[in-house]
């Protein structure tokens, strides 16, 4: 038995007097309390009761050792019942990693919401357009789009399926001309987008009269930030492929135009998404009810879509 658990032995049978009343108690043997209690004063070289057939008595070694217990075993007792706490009330750190462009999105709307209701909580919201490792990077959750979800995370939906447009500058347009069809993408500069961690750079998903498919164009530039490729695409440096959230305003003021409309098919819509082991804690489950609620009222979808 570990020191607290002989302790624990030894303080039952202190009050109750009896190493029958202290098994029943702790829901342990009479003989297991006596082992606990004859290892105890084994290991410190004293007798802390006296026993005989009627009754069990404090030594002046039991009684000493109980004077300085007592106390400290309340402490002990105060400090779980604290801890016990966490399991209603929800609080700590949340680790969130989201990508840039859809950050805002968490800013303005479900952490206000958060903090409002759970001031106990507090967050820690990281922005990376990449595919991020929740464990491995000691996260506790992230947003990203469902397609990009691994199928062993818990995924709660956070907004419907978002438009994403090809577009470039006025200039770039006056320039190199309008692509006709999807394809003739080929033969214009394109800005693409790299993942930090793999490097790969992700095709570009279009549709024509024969379905969708998808399209690896010559890459004039590569970045690893969706507002890096938008700043390029209004400096005129070629074409990209953005999500409407990230440009909308741009194509509202004409520093943007979209070309091949109808030819780039929408994509799933933003999840929140943590693993399966943490659904318990009582701040994911917070997090989980605010995010559906949001869901629910539709507020992300008309944020996404301002565009």
């Amino acid at each position: 038995m570990s020191s607290l658990e002989l302790i624990r032995l030894f303080l039952a049978v202190a009050e109750l007097r009896s190493f029958t009343l202290a098994g029943r108690k702790l829901e342990v043997s009479p003989t297991a309390v006596s082992k606990g209690v004859r290892a105890l004063e084994s290991r410190h070289g004293v007798t802390l009761f006296t026993r005989n057939t009627r009754r069990v008595s404090l030594t002046d070694a039991g009684a000493a050792l109980l004077a300085s217990l007592g106390p400290a075993v309340g402490q002990i007792d105060d400090a779980f019942a604290e801890l016990a706490q966490f399991q209603q009330r929800p609080s700590g750190n949340l680790r969130v990693t989201a990508p840039r462009a859809f950050g805002f999105l968490l800013a303005r709307h479900l952490v206000p919401r958060m903090q409002a209701r759970y001031p106990d909580i507090t967050f820690d919201l990281s922005l990376d357009d990449g595919l991020v490792d929740l464990l491995a990077a000691g996260y506790d959750a992230g947003v990203r789009l469902g397609q990009a979800i691994a199928q062993d995370m818990v995924a709660v939906r956070l907004s419907r399926p978002l438009s994403w447009s090809i577009v470039a500058s006025p200039r770039y347009v006056e320039e190199h001309g309008v692509p006709a069809v999807p394809r003739d993408l080929l033969a214009h500069r394109t800005i693409r987008y790299r993942f930090s961690t793999s490097g790969a750079l992700p095709p570009w998903r279009l549709r024509d009269g024969d379905g969708e498919f998808q399209l690896d164009t010559q890459a004039a530039l590569c970045v690893n930030d969706t507002r890096m490729i938008a700043e390029l695409a209004r400096q005129g440096l070629g074409i990209a492929y953005l999500p409407d959230i990230e440009i909308g305003d741009d194509v509202a003021h004409g520093r943007l135009v979209r070309l091949l409309p109808g030819c780039v098919p929408d994509t799933s819509g933003l999840y929140l998404y943590f693993p399966m082991r943490s659904q318990n804690q009582p701040k994911m489950r917070a997090l989980v009810e605010q995010a559906s609620i949001l869901a629910g009222e539709g507020v992300l979808d008309a944020a996404a879509v301002q565009a």
